[in-house]
């Protein structure tokens, strides 16, 4: 079951968040629309099906700083807080080859693309301006494959599928604006690759490990 965990979360917490929309929020802070900006920092590496210990010159990680922008829905329920989100990121992470090992982390020399996500969060007020939370969804991200052999360049598209959980903390400094802190875990096991002419391969399976610790700032509406 190959996204079972990330499914399940997301499907449990829209299915509590839809009948949460009738439930009377008062002036509650975490609740409504919100749209923010993140940032932080990001490794992504081989995972343990593919981790090569054996060679010291074998770059199996590449890092880097991520940044993008989130938007959501929060259902403040009373006991609880229950969210939807979506998230657009990029990376600076790539890897940097002087002597031409090309092995990278089962890809080859590899410059991380954008990264989209979609999912739920559940989160409990431990204050009435400050919410710890766990989450869980959807991810697809793309690594740019580059090689060159000295006469032809290679330049290809690798779109990863895979689900991501995270935990962290949210902080109102106002009814309005807020600032939150969180790691997420994304782990990729399907891929395929887009070639020059638009077309895309088979999938086939990876195992490649995304850890990120992030930080944000965003306005409710």
């Amino acid at each position: 079951m190959k996204y079972a965990i990330a499914l399940i979360a997301t499907g449990s917490l829209m299915a509590l968040a839809a009948p949460a929309m009738a439930q009377s929020t008062g002036d509650s802070t975490f609740t409504g629309p919100r749209i923010g900006v993140t940032g932080g920092y990001d490794v992504t590496g081989a995972g343990s099906s593919v981790d090569d210990d054996t060679n010291d010159d074998n770059d199996q990680s590449i890092d880097g700083f991520a940044y993008g922008v989130t938007a959501g829905y929060d259902f403040d329920i009373g006991g609880a807080v229950l969210g939807i989100e979506g998230e657009y990121t990029d990376s600076t992470a790539k890897t940097e080859f002087d002597d031409g090992d090309f092995q990278g982390f089962g890809f080859g020399s590899v410059d991380a693309g954008r990264d989209l996500y979609v999912g739920a969060r559940i989160g409990a007020k431990v204050a009435p301006d400050a919410l710890l939370y766990a989450k869980g969804g959807y991810t697809n991200a793309k690594l740019n494959i580059l090689s060159n052999d000295g006469e032809t360049e290679t330049d290809r598209d690798f779109k990863l599928d895979g689900w991501r959980i995270g935990a962290g903390a949210e902080y109102a400094i106002s009814p309005n604006t807020f600032v939150n802190l969180e790691y997420r875990y994304s782990n990729y096991e399907d891929a395929n690759i887009e070639m020059g002419d638009g077309s895309t391969t088979p999938n086939f399976d990876v195992d490649t490990d995304r850890h990120q610790v992030m930080a944000g700032v965003g306005m409710r509406f």
